[in-house]
């Protein structure tokens, strides 16, 4: 009776020790991609959605990030090409695009693969996807002190 009681949390003996192992490596594998910017995503779901920041962990994360047909660099390339391609996804590229930098993807791969997605997505979505780039490449610079990539003659008026 007392889990109908508490019908929004699953009863601690339901909990399976392989949810635990999936949620152990999903973590691991968020940590290792996203670092801080992926546990705070989670962070700011318990709250609300423990469950949902639970699953958010277990399937994304452990189950098919940690598939090994892939490389991490080549998954995060895959996010964001498909988070761009959305175009509604704004605060999640912004989080994959540290991400695919923190896994060993250049900066001008990022752009690459963004400026492709024109051809497929359109050039608004495109361009909503160099504009998280540029918020992410300019934070990545102030957290790290290291000068801008890009030529300062685009950035200077002509």
């Amino acid at each position: 009776m007392q889990q109908h009681q508490h019908h929004h949390q699953p009863h601690p003996t339901t909990i399976s020790h392989a949810t635990g192992e999936r949620y152990a490596r999903g973590l691991a594998k968020l940590q290792q991609i996203d670092g801080e910017g992926g546990i705070k995503v989670v962070e700011g779901l318990a709250d609300i959605a423990p469950d949902f920041a639970r699953l958010l962990i277990e399937f994304p994360f452990g189950d098919v990030y940690s598939r090994p047909g892939l490389d991490l660099r080549s998954r995060e390339i895959a996010v964001v090409a498909a988070l761009t391609a959305m175009g509604n996804a704004a605060p999640q590229l912004k989080v994959h695009i540290q991400g695919a930098l923190n896994v060993g993807v250049t900066r001008e791969e990022v752009i690459e693969v963004i400026m492709q997605m024109a051809v497929y997505a359109g050039f608004p979505a495109a361009l909503n996807g160099l504009s998280a780039a540029r918020e992410v490449f300019a934070a990545d610079d102030e957290k790290s002190a290291r000068p801008l990539a890009e030529p300062r003659a685009l950035v200077e008026p002509a």
